[in-house]
């Protein structure tokens, strides 16, 4: 098998035409903005939970791994530690090495790329356990920003090949990574944090100290049982996880009462729509559809609250089936606000830097949370007890 030479063709090839995901999703979203939004809106703050800071996780489709971070980072505040702010480069690059072993046990027949679910964040703490981002950035000297572009089709390349070949032996894993460490740097085996030395498993162990089966995930279909477990068929469920399924108005409620209860959510989502501003930091579900709004309509439609539709299940099911709900992205959700009309968003922490209305935060009404969730990520005991009951946990 000639590696160098799959290699410098796969690099050749797609350095030239391969546009990053997430780069493309932020571009589509430009026009989606109105001029003075922001004066319109008047937020007063209901729930406001312990967060760590915006972070920008560049030109790299790891949304997922900043999201899921960033709730572990709350829930060692939530659990009366200090904060500290993980690497979501280590759990990425873990990531895709197991993403990779399972792209070859499956003879190619599986997704690649960036993406991934929330609940690979707790994956790779259980099995590689965790170390703080000034150990390990990610980052090639004299690069202050992810960029992929370039790593990613190699990596691909390697596992295509291997996928390809008759007989693969255990040598590709080797340059699998050898590739990582040349664009991410290689992984200490141990580190000094504030004093102290750790690996990446005591680290995990006795800094951040969260037990990754005390974490579950709940999504919402028509088309499977309610209240039971089932497998969420998207491409970056790439583990084939299993997810508790509950009814739409469920979604919202779980939410409300783990953040009433101090916990906060990690959730994943669809933010290729219209109605998703990042600009203006706000997205909602329109009462009148966007094709048939006049030009005049469009240009105010972030100016301020406006009337909702309300999403039956039957609506979700079907978005969902169609490709209008993909899963697109990985936020996290913090806290609650009411509009100046009383109408509740949440809170929305994004990882695409601060450069929006409201300084890397958005506002997303409930109807668009019950709408376009693809998951939730959070602590059992976030769940109230009837919840906990129905789910058998």
């Amino acid at each position: 098998m000639n590696w160098s030479k799959s290699i410098l063709i796969a690099a050749a090839f797609f350095a030239a035409t391969q546009v990053q995901a997430q780069d493309n999703l932020i571009n589509s979203l430009k026009g989606n903005a109105s001029d003075n939004s922001k004066e319109g809106f008047k937020f007063t703050e209901v729930i406001n939970l312990g967060k760590t800071s915006i972070k920008d996780q560049g030109s790299s489709g790891t949304c997922w791994s900043y999201s899921g971070n960033s709730f572990l980072e709350s829930e060692m505040i939530r659990m009366g530690k200090q904060p500290v702010e993980i690497s979501q480069i280590y759990t990425a690059r873990n990531t895709y090495v197991e993403k990779a072993k399972n792209f070859v046990r499956l003879h190619g027949k599986q997704t690649q790329g960036d993406g991934g679910q929330l609940h690979d964040v707790l994956t790779i703490f259980r099995k590689y356990g965790a170390v703080p981002y000034e150990v390990y950035t990610g980052l090639p000297e004299g690069q202050t920003r992810n960029n992929f572009s370039e790593m990613s089709p190699i990596l691909q390349s390697i596992t295509e090949s291997v996928a390809e070949s008759k007989k693969p032996t255990k040598n590709w894993l080797k340059a699998f990574t050898g590739a990582m460490d040349s664009y991410l740097g290689e992984v200490p085996e141990s580190f000094e944090y504030k004093g102290k030395p750790y690996t990446p498993r005591t680290f995990a162990d006795q800094v951040i100290g969260i037990n990754p089966d005390d974490y579950v995930g709940i999504s919402s279909f028509e088309e499977h049982a309610y209240y039971k477990p089932f497998v969420l068929l998207i491409p970056d469920n790439w583990s084939f996880e299993s997810f508790y399924n509950v009814k739409i108005n469920d979604l919202t409620d779980i939410i409300d009462h783990a953040l009433e209860k101090g916990f906060t959510v990690a959730w994943a989502t669809d933010v290729s729509e219209k109605s998703f501003s990042w600009k203006n930091g706000v997205a909602f579900v329109p009462e009148k559809p966007i094709e048939k709004m006049t030009k005049e309509e469009i240009d105010v439609l972030f100016n301020g609250p406006k009337p909702e539709a309300k999403v039956t299940a039957e609506q979700r099911q079907e978005a969902f089936d169609n490709y209008e709900t993909t899963d697109d992205h990985g936020m996290h959700i913090v806290g609650i606000v009411k509009d100046q009309t009383g109408k509740e968003y949440y809170i929305v922490k994004n990882s695409w830097g601060v450069s929006n209305d409201y300084q890397g935060y958005m506002y997303a009404t409930k109807e668009f949370v019950r709408y376009k969730t693809i998951s939730l990520m959070l602590h059992k005991k976030a769940l109230d007890k009837n919840m906990q009951k129905q789910l058998g946990i």
